[in-house]
């Protein structure tokens, strides 16, 4: 009978600390601001769960493959809970301390937690991100303690941008648009939709690895999708080969330390139709004008309102297909966006200087349209208190991506 002794969790320190995404000034205000609202309502820990939250908190991004992960956060200490399967790179990886727990026995990960928190009277956690079934275990670890929701608290702190995070998120976006030249290039007739996608997602990531050498270099992608693919924005890669006057729809989504920007731009491969260029300039005019709307004082909502009545004086609201645009931070397809910061006709937070969103109005066309398809152009903007920068440099419209066939 193998008798070796198996802890439910240890420390694994290895290696040296790593170049965390920000500077340790950066982390530490992020963690003062969690602590003051934490001890305004007389909650000593937090336990951080999604991906998005401990990476803002830590610097750590983890790769959970069916197992948890937290951040445990008091007002003298921040501790990563991870999985022994990492190691040492989630301490390497993080600013602060960490503990890793074992498979040798099952819910070692709670064992963890409830060492880290102990009898505390009120434990805080993230509502919108645990199962029902890890919730339930949750209740079960902290039986006497009241639980209190971080998941709108911590939105409404990662909403509002530090200048570091804007150098970063401005960097992306130039990035992005070098990954939009890449695909640009390679657009033409024969190719592969796939094909064309690879090309950007290189560009990409051979610039993240210039310009970020220390970065983790991770999860950058390209949806390029033609015809009928274009309909939907978040329409996968196919293996379509690309035809004359095929709608196009470039997509490049650079990845920086869990941070992801974006650049999307309608093109068509060879001459459009005047249909196709109709519903194109219509789109343009829409993302023209919301560009002019945004600005700090502005609610979402509003400039919904305003693009609404745009698309409705052209008889096209119905073939809008989602909201006109979006916060960025520490966002992915993967993981969680900050919800409160959506353009849409249900959010009413207001602009306020150092939030940074996108303009993205967007057309789906029925197949039995002439012009078919979806048509979408997005920018990047950073408000400020005197106007907005927008942070996007690939041109838009059909005087500049028509690609010839």
């Amino acid at each position: 009978m193998l008798t070796t002794t198996r802890p439910d969790f240890y420390s694994f320190i290895q290696g040296e600390k790593a170049a965390l995404p920000f500077s340790n000034r950066e982390y530490e205000n992020r963690l003062k601001l969690l602590r003051e609202q934490m001890q305004s309502i007389d909650v000593p820990f937090v336990v951080l769960t999604s991906m998005h939250n401990i990476a803002y908190y830590s610097g750590f991004l983890y790769c959970a493959f069916g197992r948890p992960y937290a951040l445990v956060v008091s007002q003298d200490s921040c501790v990563t809970v991870s999985a022994n399967i990492d190691a040492g790179q989630p301490w390497r990886r993080s600013v602060g301390e960490s503990i890793v727990y074992t498979d040798w026995r099952r819910d070692n990960y709670w064992r963890a937690l409830e060492h880290l928190v102990g009898d505390a009277a009120r434990v805080g956690f993230e509502a919108d991100h645990l199962s029902v079934e890890n919730h339930l275990k949750l209740q079960s670890s902290f039986a006497d303690a009241e639980l209190v929701d971080f998941a709108a608290t911590t939105m409404q702190q990662r909403m509002l941008k530090s200048q570091e995070e804007i150098d970063l998120i401005t960097a992306a976006a130039a990035i992005a648009d070098i990954g939009g030249y890449a695909v640009r290039d390679a657009i033409k007739i024969g190719a592969r939709e796939i094909d064309v996608a690879m090309a950007g997602r290189d560009a990409m990531e051979l610039a993240i690895s210039e310009q970020f050498p220390d970065s983790e270099v991770r999860d950058s992608w390209v949806w390029f999708q033609s015809g009928i693919n274009t309909d939907g924005a978040h329409n996968p890669v196919t293996t379509r080969k690309l035809e004359n006057g095929d709608l196009l729809s470039l997509n490049t989504f650079p990845m920086i330390s869990g941070y992801y920007t974006a650049l999307e731009r309608t093109l068509i491969v060879g001459e459009p139709s005047a249909q196709q260029l109709e519903i194109w300039l219509a789109n343009v005019g829409a993302h023209e004008l919301g560009l002019s709307l945004i600005k700090a004082g502005v609610s979402c909502a509003q400039i919904c309102e305003g693009l609404n009545e745009y698309f409705s004086e052209r008889d096209l609201l119905q073939y809008r297909t989602f909201g006109y645009g979006h916060s960025f931070g520490v966002l992915s397809h993967y993981y969680g966006r900050e919800a409160g910061l959506e353009l849409r006709e249900d959010i009413e937070t207001v602009l306020e200087p150092g939030m940074v969103v996108s303009m993205e109005p967007m057309l789906t066309m029925p197949q039995t349209h002439a012009a078919a398809g979806g048509y979408r152009e997005h920018d990047i903007l950073v408000v400020a208190d005197q106007g907005v920068t927008n942070i996007t440099g690939f041109p838009y419209g059909p005087e500049h991506n028509v690609v010839a066939s």
